[in-house]
This record gives structure tokens, C-alpha cells and sequence, in this order.
């Protein structure tokens, strides 16, 4: 039976007419809500915060039936600013369901797109837009996406009702709060138990819709190496799992331009918005419908040990933050792994070649199978991960690795973002048939050149190239720092 609730508001509008927190709202719905209040091309959306998580999970891993009561009366809200009608035709809406914890975590939780979908709904949409084709890829796309994160069964087929959909996706949202990759996360990056995630409904647009439509993610900056440039990738005709996933390598941001011009300069003109507003490099995931641009999140972006260091002088420079803040903002991971960097024999052989997504040098056995990998780590072998494509629950093993390579995907996929954060060398977009050349060598990754190599390439230079970067951060420190400083190994460097 259902735990009663006390009277208080469990679901919240994402309008920006209130400010919200991080800590209430998670990290999506925050930026949402903030994005909303600033006039940008945002769908409407509301947020179960976090607090409900643990609610839900006291209460046998069932939604209150009161907040779901609430969670029926925003979705008519969405309706009335959308002007279509959740589970009727003949204009159904469709929504999504996503997750949003305080701390990002590009990946780790699950997300459902395209739902509140049946077959008749489905041939409502085929009527209604002339489009028998986009109605029935956004029913296959909602079918693979509720069987594999809500059932759990590739073979399962969602429920006729759309109702039932929507609160099982919910919890099937907080339920991904406790996975292993979440676990193995939060455990990599010092994050503690945390209070569980929000989840956020958000009215669908449509990136599947048809030639000028599409979705990608775009940096303010370079993440590989800080340059202040709009940096990022797009995917025409698709949705942003597409992108995200790594199954498919994407196209470079300046595309856009080619197919839509009117898009590109909106997209540059959100960019510079947005990290004024953040005072950082930022991370912008957006969609093209019909030649309509739509902005749906915005955090922090990851970066390279580089870039960090790079972004944090050049916002120096331009008075945006502090040199106390710029320093604040490089980890000892970041410092520990400029202060190791390695360089490579340039006539050694080159196994393969893709995209350098995740800078540094490293060697280890490659290996392609997740459970071979964990053994081969646990027992002390260096291992590089070998992968067609990476998925979420991969990420324990890519922690386990000293690098990683991918057959498929681009600078803004899963694998990209998780090794870019955490410094790992990783190449990307290697190729078909990359996984097979690969297994079972002594490889050494360059992930700042995207080539793999035979055995093991490296050398340590004669010394370290002089970085001005690196240079004018340590002239923010004060002239003795304690050996456990954060850039003790920096200022040990460059001293």
C-alpha cells in the first residue's frame, strides 16, 4: 500500500519564475529553470526534486500516489503551453523523462525519450504531420528505449497506457540513482552517498524530424585544449542519444552552418550567453526541429588537465574570476597528470587513428571484453579498454583503465566526456575494425593526436615544453606552498 505524504509541493515548474536550487533541483532541472528565466528557447518542463528520491525509495520503490497526483497536474500545464494533449490524439504530447543529480554525471543515470506513445498514437502523429516515417522511427526510438531502461528486457514492449509509462519511467529514473555506474562514479570522484536524484519531465522536440532538423553538444571552448572557440559536434535527422551514445561519429559543429545558416550564429550567440552566466567553459546540449533551435541543458563542461588550466588564466585575464578561483578550479588529478606528461617516438608503427579525445600518453594491454578487463586491472596489468562504442555501464572498467579507444563516436560522446574528466587518454572514432587489430597487444594510446601504437612508444622528454598557462597559474600561488598543495607538482615542475 502506498505511504501517505503530508500536503507539500513534491513537483515543480521549471518556468523561472522562481529561482530554485541546485541542491532542490539537481543540476538538469537547475539549469532548465534558469534558462527559462532568461528568455532562452527552452521546451516547458517541471522537476521532481531530489528529496522525492529517497521518498520513493522509503516507500518500497513506489511513487506516492499524492505526488503523483502532482505530477498530473504539471503535465496539463505542459499541455496548455504546448497546445497538444498527453495520451489523445490528434496531436499527442510526447515527453521526456531525465535524470539530474546535484553533481553532474554525464551518462551515469538513465533517460527516456519520446514517451507517452502507443501504435494508435503513433499513426495519430503520422496523420497529423503527413509523416508516416518520423512517426514510426519516433515509436521504434521510444519502444528500444523503454525496453531497455525501463524493463530491463530488449524483447518487452511498453504498456498501452501512456499514463503507466510516465510513472513507471519515473521510477525507473530513481531506480538508476542506485546502479553500478552511479556507485562507481561518485566512488572515482570523492562524492559521498549524496541525496539521490531529481527527475525532470520536459516536453519532447524533435531532432528526427526531418532535414533540418538535428541535435548535438557544444562547448564554449575547446574541452581538449582550452582554446576559446565553439567547439562541438551535430548529428542531422537525430536525436541526442545518438550523439551522446558514441554509436554513431557525428559531424563537426561548423556543419550546421552549411545547412543551417540562421542556426549557427543563434548557437554561437547562447554560447557566449551562457558562459558569461556560468563564468566558465560550459556544456550545451541542444536540438533542431524543423529549423527551430531549442536549448535543453547546461553545466559545466569537462575538460582536459590542460584546458582546465588554460580556461581558468584566459577568465583570469579577462577579469571574469580571481586567480584565488582559477587555482581552485585545477585538481591534483589535473596537476599530477601535466606534471607526468610523456611524449611518443613519432616512428613507431600506428595501429590505428581516430580522434584525440581524452590528452595524455599511456600503455597497457587492450582488451575488449568489460568483465576480462576488470580481472586484468584488479590483478595489477595495465589495461586499455577496446570498444565499438562505450555505454554507461562501462564506466567501471574504464576507471580500471589506463586508456581507452573507440571504433565509433566523437569529442562530445560518453566516452569522451567520462575520460576527458578524469584525465584518461582515450581516442575515438578509430574506425570499423578497430576492436579486432587491436585486442590482445601491448598498445600505447596518444590521446592528444588520436593514434594508437605498437607496444609500448613512449618516452620522457628532455624536458618539459615551457607552458605560459601553466606559468601564470603557479603566479597565483603564494612563493612557498605545503608538498600536499594541489600544484605542488606544478610548482616542482616549472620551479
Amino acid at each position: 500500500m502506498t505511504k501517505p505524504t503530508t500536503s507539500v509541493e513534491h513537483v515543480i515548474a521549471l518556468d523561472g519564475s522562481r529561482p530554485g536550487s541546485r541542491d532542490v533541483l539537481g543540476g538538469k532541472a537547475y539549469s532548465v529553470n534558469k534558462m527559462r528565466a532568461m528568455g532562452l528557447p527552452v521546451p516547458p518542463a517541471f522537476a521532481l526534486p531530489t528529496t522525492v528520491c529517497s521518498i520513493y525509495h522509503d516507500n518500497g520503490r513506489s511513487l506516492p500516489d499524492e505526488i503523483w497526483q502532482q505530477v498530473l497536474e504539471h503535465l496539463r500545464g505542459l499541455e496548455a503551453e504546448t497546445g497538444r494533449r498527453f495520451g489523445v490524439g490528434p496531436s499527442p504530447l510526447l515527453v521526456s523523462v531525465r535524470s539530474g543529480a546535484v553533481q553532474s554525471m554525464p551518462g551515469m543515470m538513465d533517460t527516456v525519450l519520446n514517451l507517452g506513445l502507443t501504435p494508435e498514437l503513433r499513426d495519430a502523429l503520422a496523420a497529423e504531420t503527413g509523416d508516416q516515417q518520423w512517426a514510426g522511427d519516433t515509436w521504434d526510438r521510444f519502444c528500444r528505449s523503454y525496453a531497455d531502461i525501463v524493463v530491463g528486457d530488449r524483447d518487452a514492449t511498453p504498456p498501452n497506457d501512456p499514463f503507466e509509462q510516465l510513472r513507471a519511467a519515473i521510477g525507473a529514473v530513481f531506480d538508476s540513482w542506485t546502479n553500478k555506474r552511479v556507485r562507481a562514479y561518485r566512488a572515482r570522484h570523492n562524492l559521498g552517498a549524496g541525496a539521490g536524484t531529481a527527475v525532470t519531465v520536459q516536453a519532447m522536440v524533435f531532432g528526427n524530424r526531418d532535414e533540418r532538423s538535428g541535435t548535438g553538444v557544444m562547448f564554449s571552448r575547446d574541452p581538449a585544449t582550452g582554446e576559446n572557440t565553439l567547439y562541438g559536434e551535430w548529428l542531422a535527422t537525430a536525436q541526442g542519444e545518438d550523439v551522446v551514445s558514441g554509436e554513431k561519429t557525428p559531424n563537426p559543429l561548423v556543419t550546421v552552418e552549411e545547412l543551417l545558416p540562421a542556426v549557427y550564429p543563434e548557437l554561437e550567440r547562447i554560447a557566449g550567453v551562457l558562459e558569461r552566466e556560468h563564468r566558465d567553459l560550459v556544456d550545451i546540449e541542444f536540438t533542431v526541429e524543423s529549423g527551430k533551435l531549442y536549448v535543453l541543458q547546461c553545466r559545466a563542461g569537462k575538460r582536459s588537465p590542460r584546458a582546465a588550466v588554460r580556461i581558468a588564466v584566459d577568465l583570469v585575464r579577462d577579469g571574469v574570476i580571481t586567480g584565488d578561483e582559477a587555482v581552485s578550479r585545477v585538481s591534483a588529478d589535473q596537476a599530477a597528470s601535466l606534471a607526468t606528461a610523456h611524449a611518443v617516438h613519432a616512428d613507431r608503427t600506428v595501429l590505428a587513428t581516430g580522434l584525440g579525445a581524452g590528452p595524455g600518453v599511456a600503455v597497457g594491454q587492450a582488451v575488449s571484453d568489460i568483465a576480462e578487463a576488470l580481472d586484468l586491472a584488479a590483478s595489477g596489468t595495465p589495461v586499455v579498454l577496446v570498444r565499438p562504442s562505450t555505454a554507461p555501464d562501462d564506466v567501471p572498467a574504464m576507471f580500471e583503465s589506463v586508456a581507452v579507444v573507440t571504433e565509433l563516436g566523437g569529442a562530445t560522446s560518453h566516452a569522451a566526456l567520462v575520460c576527458r574528466e578524469i584525465g584518461l587518454p582515450c581516442v575515438v572514432g578509430a574506425g570499423s575494425g578497430a576492436v579486432a587489430k587491436l585486442t590482445g597487444l601491448t598498445v600505447t594510446v596518444d590521446g592528444a593526436t588520436g593514434s594508437v601504437y605498437e607496444g609500448d612508444a613512449r618516452h620522457t622528454p628532455d624536458e618539459h615544453i615551457a607552458d605560459e598557462y601553466v606559468a601564470e597559474l603557479l603566479g597565483h600561488l603564494p612563493d612557498t606552498i605545503p608538498v600536499d598543495h594541489p600544484l605542488a607538482a606544478l610548482r616542482h615542475l616549472h620551479g
